[in-house]
């Protein structure tokens, strides 16, 4: 799990959203079990306590599953995947516009920015 870490962002953040792209991209499927706290602390070189909160927070957000005596897996509803991933574009598209707005760009720059980005990609 190749992950660099934000000096400026909690690590157990990080590790969330790192797993909520797994998820979202199709690399963790419904259904599917997640590294145990410590295969994943030995594996990023972290304290376990930090892949326990990770956890804590997935499950809170009914992202991640435990089954007791199995470990954790993947949600398989569907709508909190899908959750997921409508709050985690929605968040980049933020990030995105708000850079937009430093540079100078007014809305209708920027939507026709995205939009012939998008033309050149399909035309790829």
């Amino acid at each position: 799990m190749p992950i660099e870490f934000d000096n400026n962002q909690p690590i157990y953040i990080q590790i969330m959203n790192y797993i909520k792209q797994q998820i979202i991209s199709g690399k963790l499927n419904p259904g599917d079990k997640i590294d145990s706290v410590r295969e994943l602390a030995v594996e990023l070189q972290i304290n376990p306590n930090t892949i326990q909160r990770t956890f804590q927070e997935l499950e809170r957000e009914g992202i991640v599953e435990t089954r007791r005596g199995l470990g954790r897996y993947v949600t398989s509803e569907e709508v909190a995947i899908v959750s997921i991933k409508k709050e985690m574009a929605a968040d980049l598209l933020g990030r995105f516009i708000q850079g937009m707005r430093d540079l100078g760009f007014k809305q209708d720059d920027i939507v026709t920015i995205v939009s012939e980005a998008v033309s050149k990609e399909e035309q790829k």
